[in-house]
């Protein structure tokens, strides 16, 4: 029965993939709504068989229904992502997946990366990974330069002699320069469940991200995944490893945090190059006020 299946996938979200209380609830009303569709559309009982057995036809029809009810595309993207992830579950290590480009979301004015689009991006990268271990390599990268505002270079250069993650990491920037910066427990979590699911050894003197053969992992397969990902998501072209980063400062900035302690974090050598996030953080204020204020236009 479906329902099983639904349940079965909920349990694989929660212990597997780790994913939130509020990411579940949306996928599994995703999924659940999803083969309601299917039971009116083929005209009989949803089970593992029918969905293994899926068209590109069918998620589209999926999709033209829901946008009958006013579904946007920014949401109908995110609900094509959940319901990949349902039928590579339901299929298993031989699933195939229908393929299909994900609805285009209108670019707007330069802004961050918002926090759920962010933590979508890195589950969509970790749900299209081949092998469990890349996925979860990959999640953890990205978690590290969103949360901690790494640049991608600076992530990759880190040896296993940083395991295990505690609430400060030294990182080695731009012109051999090092700085602290805090590791939020989520993080350090990502990427312990990355080093104890990585199949080659992780030495101190070895990098901590590797690649699916055991070498050090390269920036353009990680940049190559996003790309897909954020594709699949119907996400802007800007959103890419590095858009993470700035998301990390703007999102601190607009908290509270000063100047002078953005810089550090960053390891920028000069407080010029973090004054930009004043602008981006204003332009973005600028943006909501506009689209609130009744007296905008």
């Amino acid at each position: 029965m479906v329902d099983v299946l639904i349940r079965d996938w909920d349990a694989h979200l929660a212990h597997e993939k780790r994913r939130s209380d509020h990411t579940r609830r949306a996928y599994i009303a995703t999924a659940e709504r999803f083969c309601g569709f299917l039971a009116h559309h083929r005209g009989g009982a949803v089970d593992a068989r029918m969905l293994k057995g899926l068209t590109p036809n069918d998620l589209r029809s999926y999709l033209a229904d829901r946008r009958a009810d006013g579904l946007g595309n920014a949401s109908a993207a995110r609900e094509l992502s959940a319901l990949r992830s349902f039928l590579r579950f339901v299929g298993g290590s031989n699933a195939s997946v229908p393929q299909m480009r994900g609805p285009r979301v209108k670019k707007g004015l330069p802004r961050p990366v918002a926090p759920a689009e962010a933590m979508q991006l890195a589950q969509d990268v970790e749900d299209n990974a081949r092998e469990a271990w890349v996925g979860a390599r990959d999640f953890a990268l990205l978690l590290l330069l969103y949360g901690a505002g790494l640049r991608i270079g600076e992530a990759l250069s880190l040896s296993g002699a940083a395991l295990p993650l505690g609430e400060t990491l030294r990182v080695t920037g731009k012109r051999g320069k090092t700085r602290i910066v805090p590791i939020l427990p989520a993080v350090a979590a990502a990427v312990a469940r990355y080093a104890a699911a990585c199949p080659w050894p992780m030495g101190k003197d070895a990098p901590l991200f590797v690649g699916a053969r055991g070498g050090p992992l390269q920036p353009g397969v990680v940049r190559a995944s996003v790309r897909q990902a954020r594709r699949a998501l119907g996400l802007p072209e800007r959103t890419t490893p590095h858009a993470l980063r700035h998301s990390f400062a703007t999102h601190l900035l607009a908290g509270g945090a000063d100047l002078r302690s953005l810089q550090e974090l960053l390891g920028h050598a000069s407080l010029a190059s973090t004054q930009i996030y004043t602008a981006v953080d204003a332009a973005h204020l600028l943006d909501v006020y506009r689209s609130a204020h009744p007296r905008a236009g």
